[in-house]
C-alpha cells in the first residue's frame, strides 16, 4: 500500500509540474484586458455557463496524533444546461480522490474514493454583475475503505452568490446536510461555508480567498468548527487552444478539531471548455 500511495502521490505531482513547466500564452491576443478579465470571472463563477473541469490537489498537513500529510485529489466537473432563455441548471459533483498515511496507532494507510457529493443549482440565465443559484446538495457513501466514507447518505439545500463589481469578485457558497440512511452510526450534521473574495490584476492575474468553512453540529462543542485563513494567486493561460485557470492557496486553521489538519496547501488545474 505505501508503494502504491507513493505512485499515486508522485504521479499527481509529476502532471502537475508538467502542465505548470508547459509553455503558454496570454489566453487573450494582443494582452486583450476585458478578454481576460471576462475569462476570470467565467472560471470562477460557480453558476457561470462554460463547461470546466476543476482539478484540485489539496495537501492538509498535522493530521491525527501521527502528524501526517493527507492527500485529496478532488475531480469537480461542472456542467451548465440551458433550461429555457430564463433558466439554466447547473450540475456540479466533487469527487475525491485520498491518499491517508496512518493517522495513528492501529489506523492503517488508506488509498482510495471518498464520499461523492454531487449539486444541482437553478440559475437566472439574464444574470448581469449579481449571479446566484438554489438547489439540493447529496453525499453519496461511495468511499473504499471506512476511513473515507461516512456511511451515510445525505441531503440538504445549498445556494451560492456572487457579485462582480469593478475588479472585485465577492460571493459564498454555504450548504447544510442531514443524513438520511446508511450503514454507519456516524450521523451526519454538516454545514459547510466558502466566502469568495477575487481581485483582479492585470494579464489575466488574480488575488484569490476561497476557505471552506465546516461546523460538524454533531460533534462535541470543542471539535465543531473548522475555519481557515490564507488564500493565494491564479492565473489564466492557455496550454495549446484551452484555456487554463491555474491556482494555489494556502490556509491556516485558526479553529479545528482536535487531531486535524492544522495547514493546508491547495494547487488547482481549471480546465475550460468555451463553446
Amino acid at each position: 500500500m505505501k508503494l502504491i500511495r507513493r505512485i499515486f502521490i508522485h504521479g499527481a505531482l509529476a502532471a502537475t509540474l508538467t502542465l505548470m513547466l508547459t509553455p503558454v500564452v496570454n489566453a487573450a491576443s494582443d494582452n486583450d484586458e476585458a478578454s481576460l478579465h471576462a475569462l476570470v470571472t467565467e472560471a470562477m463563477n460557480p453558476v457561470g455557463m462554460m463547461v470546466k473541469v476543476p482539478l484540485q490537489n489539496n495537501f492538509d498537513f498535522g493530521v491525527g496524533p501521527n502528524k501526517v500529510t493527507q492527500y485529496t485529489l478532488d475531480l469537480e466537473p461542472i456542467i451548465p444546461i440551458t433550461l429555457n432563455e430564463d433558466w439554466n441548471l447547473i450540475a456540479r459533483a466533487v469527487i475525491p480522490i485520498i491518499s491517508q498515511p496512518s493517522t495513528g496507532p492501529g489506523e492503517p494507510n488508506v488509498d482510495g474514493l471518498g464520499d461523492i457529493n454531487p449539486s444541482i443549482f437553478l440559475s437566472p440565465a439574464k444574470s448581469h454583475g449579481h449571479f446566484w443559484g438554489i438547489g439540493p446538495t447529496f453525499t453519496l457513501p461511495t468511499g473504499t475503505s471506512p476511513q473515507l466514507t461516512s456511511g451515510q447518505w445525505s441531503v440538504g439545500p445549498a445556494a451560492v452568490y456572487l457579485a462582480t463589481p469593478g475588479p472585485w469578485m465577492i460571493g459564498a457558497f454555504a450548504s447544510q446536510q442531514w443524513s438520511v440512511g446508511g450503514w454507519s452510526d456516524r450521523n451526519v450534521n454538516l454545514t459547510t461555508i466558502q466566502p469568495m473574495i477575487i481581485y483582479h490584476l492585470p494579464k489575466g492575474w488574480y488575488l484569490v480567498s476561497i476557505p471552506v468553512i465546516t461546523a460538524n453540529w454533531e460533534a462535541d462543542a470543542n471539535d465543531r468548527w473548522t475555519v481557515p485563513v490564507g488564500g493565494g494567486v491564479g492565473k489564466i493561460v492557455k496550454v495549446g487552444k484551452m484555456p487554463l485557470n491555474l491556482q494555489v492557496q494556502a490556509f491556516y486553521n485558526v479553529e479545528r478539531p482536535r487531531d486535524s489538519s492544522n495547514w493546508q496547501f491547495r494547487f488547482q488545474m481549471l480546465f475550460l471548455f468555451p463553446e
